[in-house]
This record gives structure tokens, C-alpha cells and sequence, in this order.
């Protein structure tokens, strides 16, 4: 027999957790729908999230979920395959639930750069955004492995953090550099090296260098890197839902609430954007909440009028 919940939430990350804890101290029978594989797991701490700053990102998912439940929120560990017109989902379990509004909080994968050391040290000193992890790596040696043309605005970013910054640009060409970002870089006192990255030099559990693989190694201990953002739209997708193509892949058109252009259907976090952080998710998964409730008062009073 298929459920019926007034939402269902498919993502039990920071934001679908925050749409889910809205909901549930609004009395609407919520289902949240959790695969377990949330973006930040291979960080030791989330920074940047005020009164959360250096909280272990298990820590934090743990806590929101013992909070919906408070509120008689239902969470699965399970993983949304499949979903119809009429919001109909299908677990991977083979269990079939229904809702009268949907969240879409799948997130995105980050997609690396197939150099050996890069998916092994990533979260720890492989990193990506140095809002999250710049001050606690600052005024160390860092690398920074290109992976487009826009690497170069990384380069010049995380130089906030350290003033020894070299800039490899592995299979991008210098020509492909504008010429500001040349300008930029130089000023910056950002070293750029042409030539493909080999490996990822690790020595006792601790990156060393960088290696290329013309056989020279440069001394760094932090490399900087832009993974290529894997959108995980499908569900969007086969509703029909409007995507817009941006530098960071393809992403839902929304509104300021997240809503898409399929009515009764939201989406937040990463699902809707490649830039939202912790706290812009949690955000945007509360003001997708309190939309919703209002929206199912609102379908009800009508109806009932």
C-alpha cells in the first residue's frame, strides 16, 4: 500500500533536514528520505556556520535529525529511484510513498581530477573552498591543481590565506590565462607552473608535493582544487522541471523560495545551486518549509471555502 504524506523530503542533508524541522512544528506529516551521502562527509569540521563553527558535519546531521523527530518528522535510509507526475515515489527499497508537495535536497557529487593523492587526501589536505578550510591551513605552502581557465580566480583567492601560493596548471594551457588573470596572479605573488600534474606526493599520512610528470617535485602542504560539480537533477528532471545551464552544470530555475517550475515542487541546497554552503542550505531549506506550509493552508482553506 502507498503512504501518503503531505511533504516528502528526497535529501537529509543540512537543507532538507531544515525544510523537514519547519514542517514538522507546522503538524505536517513529513517523510524525509535519506540516502546517506552527504557532500561534506569527507571533512572533519564545517566552518563558517555561526554558533556550528568546527562542528564534525556527522555531529551536526545527527543532531537535526534527532530534532525532527521530536516533532514526529519520519526519517528513512533509503534512496528516492523514481518519482511520477503525481509525486508517487519509489524507494530503492520497493516501498512507494506519496506526497502532496515534494523537496528535492539531493545535493551534488564533486567530481576530481583523476591525479593520484587527490581523492585519497581530499577533505583533509586536498581541499576546495577556502571559506571552509583557509584559516585552519593559513600561511602554509599551498598548490593549487587547475582544472579549467577559472582555476586562476581560485589561485587568487586562497592567496587571503597564504602568501605562498603556486599555481600548477596541469592540463590547461597559459595561453587560455586572461591576460588580467596574468596580471592578477603576478601581483599577487602567486607562482604559476606550467605542465602536467603526475601524482600527489604523500609522505607518513601527510602531503608533501607535488610532483609533475616531467619528474620535478615542488614543496607544498595544502593543494587547492575545483572539483567539477556533478548536478543530481534526475528526479528533477523526470518531473519536468526547467533547468538553466551554468559555469557549475545545470540547475533547477527557481524562485527566492526555491520553488520550481513544476507546481509543488522545491528544491534547495545544492540541488537548486553549486555555491550554497552549510548555512545557506539550512537557510533555504527553512524558507522552503514555511512557503510549503503556508501553500497546503492556503490549497485547504480554498477548498474548503
Amino acid at each position: 500500500m502507498t503512504e501518503t504524506y503531505e511533504v516528502i523530503v528526497i535529501g537529509g542533508g543540512a537543507a532538507g533536514l531544515s525544510a523537514a524541522l519547519v514542517l514538522g512544528r507546522a503538524r505536517r506529516r513529513t517523510l524525509v528520505v535519506d540516502a546517506g551521502e552527504p557532500r561534506n562527509a569527507p571533512a572533519a569540521r564545517m566552518q563558517g556556520y555561526l554558533s556550528r563553527d568546527g562542528m564534525p558535519p556527522a555531529e551536526f546531521l545527527a543532531i537535526g535529525r534527532e530534532e525532527i523527530a521530536q516533532y514526529g518528522v519520519e526519517l528513512v535510509r533509503d534512496r528516492a529511484v523514481d518519482v511520477t507526475e503525481d509525486f508517487v515515489v519509489t524507494l530503492a527499497s520497493g516501498r512507494t510513498v506519496r506526497a502532496r508537495r515534494l523537496v528535492i535536497a539531493t545535493g551534488l557529487r564533486d567530481g576530481l581530477p583523476e591525479v593520484p593523492g587527490v581523492a585519497e587526501r581530499f577533505g583533509r589536505d586536498v581541499l576546495h573552498c577556502p571559506y571552509c578550510h583557509g584559516w585552519e591551513v593559513r600561511d602554509q605552502a599551498f598548490g593549487v591543481l587547475a582544472t579549467t581557465p577559472m582555476s586562476a580566480h581560485q589561485a587568487l583567492m586562497v592567496s587571503q590565506w597564504s602568501k605562498d601560493v603556486t599555481l600548477f596548471l596541469h592540463t590547461v594551457a597559459e595561453k587560455e590565462l586572461s591576460d588580467d588573470d596574468l596580471r592578477r596572479l603576478a601581483a599577487a605573488g602567486v607562482k604559476v607552473v606550467p605542465g602536467e600534474v603526475a601524482e600527489l606526493v604523500v609522505e607518513e599520512d601527510r602531503l608533501t608535493g607535488v610532483r609533475l610528470a616531467d619528474g620535478t617535485t615542488h614543496a607544498r602542504e595544502v593543494v587547492f582544487t575545483a572539483p567539477r560539480a556533478i548536478p543530481q537533477t534526475g528526479l528533477l528532471e523526470r518531473l519536468g522541471a526547467e533547468l538553466q545551464e551554468t559555469p557549475f552544470g545545470a540547475y533547477p530555475v527557481v524562485d527566492p523560495t526555491g520553488l520550481t517550475s513544476v507546481p509543488g515542487v522545491w528544491a534547495v541546497g545544492n540541488a537548486m545551486g553549486f555555491a550554497e554552503q552549510v548555512v545557506n542550505a539550512a537557510a533555504g531549506g527553512y524558507r522552503a518549509g514555511a512557503t510549503i506550509n503556508a501553500d497546503l493552508l492556503m490549497a485547504a482553506l480554498d477548498a474548503a471555502s
